[in-house]
């Protein structure tokens, strides 16, 4: 957990979970570091990887979580999705890599390494290649190694990995972020920040506000931000994390817009169609 270790009892502690990776670093730095006046609320973050945090939230552990946008679709119950946060795959996401050059015709039978299975990496994987594609889950940041050592096939990567399986080595079968606008024409909704709705309409506002003001001071004072941010980058070229944190900390994260609402309404319909999810998800906004 990052935050301070003394809480005056007269504040209430908001606890945020989020990834302990460059581009979630950035994006919460300003809550972190107190850059914002958050009044008599106290966030304190936990970090730890998205598919944990997914776990969490179904058993509504925290106030306000980072979440795939796959696993929102079983969180409308105890979770509202904020209207900042989100991280958004424009033409790029979730990597399909292999150390052989396929395609995916390649993969027909071959099992697929994936971080999780309510990853909205997977849900995209199945949309792709049909709901019961063979998956094995690992951790994520251990799918790209795995890889390379030729202990699986084929691996489906997120995060920093997407940027320098390249240099491993390893050749791309498939951007699935790329997949979906070609299919589509929008952008690929990743994840997202969702606050637990027993909070109460006023909290949950103010909540919402001070979260879309820590993604602006990191926006508005990239460098300051961006230095703290290479502390999660697990030793990538500070071009490279400065690349990765542009990728999806950007006006999408701000606030999704009208063409972002509409690729997370799209996703998840499909999904529901596809019997990947349970059900169809009505979709709102907070904040």
């Amino acid at each position: 957990m990052i935050g301070s270790p003394g809480v005056a009892s007269s504040q209430r502690v908001i606890r945020v979970g989020h990834s302990p990776d460059s581009d979630d670093a950035f994006m919460f730095y300003a809550l972190t570091h107190d850059k914002i006046d958050t009044g008599d609320l106290k966030f304190a973050h936990q970090l730890e990887d998205i598919e944990t945090l997914n776990r969490r939230a179904l058993a509504g552990e925290l106030e306000v979580s980072a979440v795939s946008i796959h696993a929102f679709a079983h969180l409308t119950d105890r979770y509202a999705l904020l209207a900042s946060g989100c991280s958004m795959g424009d033409r790029y996401g979730p990597t399909l890599i292999s150390r052989e050059p396929w395609t995916l015709d390649d993969l027909a039978g071959k099992t697929i390494a994936i971080p999780g299975t309510l990853t909205t990496a997977y849900l995209a994987l199945q949309l792709c290649l049909g709901k019961n594609v063979p998956v094995s889950v690992m951790p994520f940041d251990q799918i790209l190694p795995a890889v390379v050592e030729g202990k699986i096939e084929v691996g489906l990567i997120i995060h920093e990995g997407q940027l320098y399986y390249g240099d491993r080595g390893l050749h791309a079968v498939a951007d699935l972020g790329r997949w979906w606008f070609e299919t589509t024409g929008l952008p690929l909704p990743l994840g997202g920040n969702v606050v637990r709705k027993d909070l109460g309409d006023e909290l949950i506002q103010r909540i919402a506000r001070l979260l879309k003001e820590s993604i602006q001071y990191a926006l508005d004072h990239r460098q300051e931000a961006l230095d703290y941010a290479l502390n999660y980058a697990r030793d990538l070229d500070p071009a490279l994390a400065d690349r990765f944190v542009g990728m999806y900390v950007n006006e999408w994260t701000l606030d999704y817009g009208p063409r972002g609402r509409d690729a997370v309404r799209v996703l998840l319909e499909r999904a529901a169609k596809a019997g990947i999810i349970p059900h169809p998800v009505e979709v709102k906004f907070v904040g």
